[in-house]
């Protein structure tokens, strides 16, 4: 029986990033977006009811006090799996975030111990002031024949292993950013050319990080398959260890990113999706149907980031 780490033992660095207003983050990026999208919308709203279908998230919405949480990393995974790097997930956010309510959405490794094999993991979860939980959470599995499965996990499953990128807020309605998109006319994906917008205009670190959904077309997209027992040192090893799919929308995505690595060793982008009702969920990586493609988000601008157990070897592969 793999053993949980205990949240307190961990080493945790916290950094202030830049927080623009949400009107001038929508400024730039009604400017930016429009290189890579034939249709943008870039709005200032009261967050909807993201409780409600099509998000279907654990809390009505992603305000108050946000910040980004990045757990482990990719050296734990590559070359050969470190199995010791199982965290709390609960517990560990709640001490980089103390609140009376807590909501955890993003993406990372799922905890490799509840099905006995290395999964995605898609997390989406509300403590309660009693310190409950409901968990909206699911992992992503490549079972013997190759084929995709998607499975929610049980209300006390809040654990994750190896490496993790997720927003942390009360789970509060507020003021949000919407970002809509229809029909891809750039070679970068949603969260890229987000992302590219973001980095030309500010010269210090801004993190993002909410929910999106791809309402119209499909998602290229990965799942891992069990840890492999041969070290993977190239992109082309972990290209034929991962199994790719095309899935259709929709897709709701959760996950984080960042202009720049600021000296913490960040992912500059991370998110995860599932299907609510059907098999799917994986690592988005870019949609494969540019003329039809549609994209609804909501999205919050962090206020630090607390970056956790951070490798003290690293790398810089594996983190497409």
């Amino acid at each position: 029986m793999a053993a949980t780490l205990d949240s307190n033992f961990l080493q945790y660095e916290s950094k202030n990033l830049l927080q623009p207003s949400l009107d001038d983050v929508k400024k730039v990026l009604t400017s930016g977006l429009t290189s890579n999208f034939a249709t943008v919308s870039v709005d200032v709203v009261d967050c909807p009811n993201l409780k409600k279908a099509p998000f279907h998230l654990a809390s009505e919405g992603i305000c108050g006090n946000p910040l980004l949480l990045e757990v482990g990393g990719p050296p734990y995974l590559l070359p050969l799996v470190d199995r010791s790097k199982l965290y709390d997930t609960k517990s560990m956010c709640k001490k980089a975030l103390p609140s009376s309510e807590l909501l955890v959405i993003g993406a990372g490794a799922g905890p490799f111990p509840h099905l006995g094999t290395n999964v995605e993991g898609i997390f989406n979860f509300k403590v309660n002031a009693d310190d409950s939980v409901c968990n909206n959470s699911h992992v992503a599995q490549v079972d013997a024949n190759l084929d995709c499965h998607l499975h929610k996990l049980p209300p006390h499953e809040t654990r994750c292993a190896l490496l993790g990128n997720l927003l942390l807020s009360e789970g509060k309605q507020g003021k949000v950013l919407k970002v809509h998109c229809k029909k891809r006319t750039g070679n970068l994906d949603f969260i890229a050319s987000i992302r590219k917008c973001l980095t030309e205009h500010y010269k210090e670190t801004v993190g993002l990080g909410g929910t999106f959904l791809l309402k119209e077309g499909a998602a290229k997209q990965h799942v891992m398959r069990d840890f492999s027992k041969t070290p993977i040192t190239t992109e082309e090893e972990l290209n034929t260890w991962l199994k790719f799919y095309e899935m259709p929308a929709k897709l709701i995505n959760v996950g984080t990113l960042v202009t720049d690595e600021a000296d913490l060793d960040l992912r500059l982008q991370h998110f995860h999706s599932f299907s609510h009702e059907g098999k799917w969920g994986g690592h988005y990586h870019n949609d494969t149907t540019p003329d039809t493609v549609e994209y609804e988000g909501y999205f919050v601008v962090a206020e630090k980031v607390v970056r956790v157990d951070k490798p003290v070897i690293t790398h810089k592969f594996g983190r497409d």
